[in-house]
């Protein structure tokens, strides 16, 4: 998370501010200049005039009394997403040091005034790598009031000099204007955001499901993780509308804390186990508060000692921070977004990742075989056209994270509104051994949702084989590069697929080339010999061919398998049969329990063969307990598989 930090457009602070010092000027910034071109790219409001801070109040500081959640206040821009994502940074003091580096280096100081450069840098995540931003001290005002992001003390401008720079990486302040709160969570952190809809998982009816929803939540916050949640608005006249219970719609609150809450007075709260799993939001605004059940001025909370309410840090005013039982959060709000911290690190106490981030890019190209714009699977003639990438599942069972990134576009005057794509990605189980890219649908194991976000997440559950990621956008054409982050628990081997079929190199003339692909499905077997006490075996199937050989994951307990598995083979014998042979696992020495032989001829047009187990070698025409049942297709085009 912590990698190295690249100056964004190459403006290096320290080299800028040296500059400034050594000319005794203050930082003009060149690329975001203090004019309307860097407020809006559509918009106007007149009269604004940028001010240095020096100008706007009497004693400035980045930080006063330090930095809290309840600094931030909305400006007149729609993005209550942005300060909603900068409360929960407020109250991670790792994370926003890393976001304001040097940030004692950078406060004012009133003992050597003449260190002051008028200029800042700030640190943010995009897309793989993080990128440090320099800016001048210059702000909007209007009738000297900042007109965006501002702090309750006027002299604090942490806040407004932060969301200066995000509206320098974003192109212009009117960019950040219906933003998206899961970007900038990831943008402050690095982690992963996912997305849950609280009204399509009925969570406020569904008891369990919504508790372990709760254990979620409470692991995101507990490791570090930022969270934000929002009601959804269905028309524009619900956009921040207040309902009677005090909340707001269509706006993005922060959760700045995750407990479960001790009932009870004295020493009888630590004898009774009774206790309620509770949420606290913020809302930016500063003021509008939940005023249900639990909501400041509440008699619940006659309900909780002294001590405890001490320790939840329980406040009576309207400072637009409230705590609420998570059931009726469950019940009023529809949508919240954890952004994990994905732990990497050998060395923590907590569940390691392994993580694997590629670059790639949807192209367009004339030649099929090269195209890597195919749209969804709705586009069933191109949509094998798409970048591909395969990875390995090695556990019996394992859980899955991934996501793809859209590259973020700026948004200016010059080119407007920088809209994202709608993206997405699907899962498919395929051969153990592929190596090349698919050219036929496989089973479909998993599919994210199709969202013009700028994030896609998914987590998913998926059992040991070999698996192709197929990440596009959802019409065929649309180009734009992306970030794929895969995290498993032990490595994946995560790759992309490049090559269509075996390359042709100068050993293919001496050695051969294949002349025929071959796919080799073994569905199950049946009528197993009986290996042990228990009248079962833990049996497993080797496909041979040509000096390949590939070994599927031990079934245990069964003498009828269900194997499904799958491997694919290039060959250059066609003569030579391709071998199945199942064993029976066990601690000492496997056991041989038969095999079958197949020819593989394309012109064999059945290709689900149910064959008798044989022995090896010169009694193979001794018939063994059992039958395999096996999909065989072979084409002579080694691109039609």
């Amino acid at each position: 998370m912590f990698s190295s930090v690249k100056p964004y457009e190459n403006q290096r602070y320290s080299a800028l501010k040296k500059d400034c010092q050594r000319r005794k000027t203050l930082f003009e910034d060149p690329l975001f200049p203090a004019n309307d071109d860097s407020l809006f790219y559509k918009s106007r409001i007149q009269g604004v005039q940028w001010k240095r801070p020096k100008d706007i109040c009497d004693d400035p500081h980045l930080f006063v009394d330090g930095i809290s959640s309840h600094d931030l206040h909305q400006g007149q821009v729609g993005n209550c997403w942005f300060v909603a994502a900068c409360s929960s940074l407020a109250s991670r003091e790792a994370l926003w040091q890393k976001v304001i580096p040097d940030w004692k280096e950078q406060e004012w100081s009133t003992e050597k005034p003449e260190n002051y450069a008028g200029i800042f840098h700030f640190q943010f995540w995009r897309f793989g790598d993080w990128v440090d931003v320099v800016i001048d001290d210059r702000l909007p005002t209007l009738h000297n009031q900042l007109i965006y992001c501002h702090s309750n003390s006027k002299n604090e401008l942490w806040c407004a000099l932060v969301e200066k720079a995000y509206a320098k990486l974003s192109g212009c302040y009117e960019a950040l204007d219906g933003g998206n709160t899961a970007d900038a969570l990831v943008d402050f952190t690095g982690g992963v955001s996912e997305p849950i809809d609280l009204l399509e998982g009925d969570y406020a009816n569904d008891e369990a499901k919504r508790n372990v929803l709760f254990e979620r939540v409470l692991k995101v916050y507990n490791r570090g993780g930022l969270i934000s949640c929002s009601i959804k608005a269905t028309s524009a006249a619900d956009m921040e509308a207040r309902l009677d219970c005090g909340l707001v719609k269509g706006h993005a609150y922060a959760v700045t804390d995750v407990r479960r809450v001790r009932l009870g007075h004295g020493l009888l709260s630590y004898f009774k186990s009774e206790k309620l799993d509770m949420i606290r939001l913020r809302n930016p605004w500063g003021e509008k508060e939940w005023n249900g059940p639990w909501s400041d001025t509440s008699e619940e909370w006659q309900k909780v000692s002294n001590s405890e309410r001490e320790k939840l840090g329980m406040t009576v005013q309207d400072d637009g921070e409230f705590w609420m039982t998570f059931e009726d959060f469950c019940r009023y709000f529809t949508d919240i977004i954890k952004c994990r911290l994905i732990n990497t690190s050998y060395l923590s106490i907590h569940k390691t990742w392994e993580e694997v981030v590629l670059r790639g890019a949807w192209t367009k190209h004339e030649d099929p075989l090269k195209n890597r714009c195919g749209g969804c699977v709705n586009n069933r003639d191109t949509f094998l056209q798409n970048p591909q990438y395969v990875f390995d599942v090695k556990k019996t069972e394992d859980e899955v994270l991934m996501c793809i990134q859209q590259k973020p576009k700026q948004t200016n005057r010059k080119e407007g509104k920088g809209e994202n794509l709608a993206i997405g990605f699907d899962i498919y189980k395929v051969e153990l051994n592929r190596a090349y890219r698919m050219h036929t649908l496989q089973p479909k194991v998993a599919s994210s949702i199709y969202i013009n976000s700028r994030i896609v997440f998914l987590r998913t559950d998926l059992k040991e084989g070999r698996y192709v990621i197929i990440p596009t956008t959802f019409e065929a054409g649309h180009v734009g590069e992306f970030l794929l982050r895969v995290f498993t628990d032990v490595p994946s081997d995560c790759q992309e697929l490049t090559l269509d079929e075996p390359p042709h190199t100068c050993w293919s003339g001496m050695c051969g080339y294949p002349q025929m692909v071959s796919q080799v499905h073994v569905v199950s077997a049946s009528g197993l010999k009986h290996q042990d006490s228990q009248e079962g075996a833990d049996p497993y199937v080797i496909i041979k061919c040509e000096g390949e050989k590939i070994r599927s994951p031990v079934v245990k307990s069964t003498v009828t398998p269900e194997f499904d598995v799958k491997g694919l083979f290039y060959r250059k014998k066609p003569g030579q049969p391709i071998v199945i042979q199942v064993w029976d696992h066990n601690l000492i020495s496997d056991t041989f329990l038969g095999q079958v032989s197949l020819a593989g001829d394309p012109n064999n047009l059945l290709s689900m063969h149910i064959l008798h187990l044989e022995d090896k070698g010169s009694k193979r025409v001794n018939e063994l307990p059992g039958t395999l049942k096996v999909q065989l297709l072979t084409s002579n085009v080694l691109t039609n598989i």
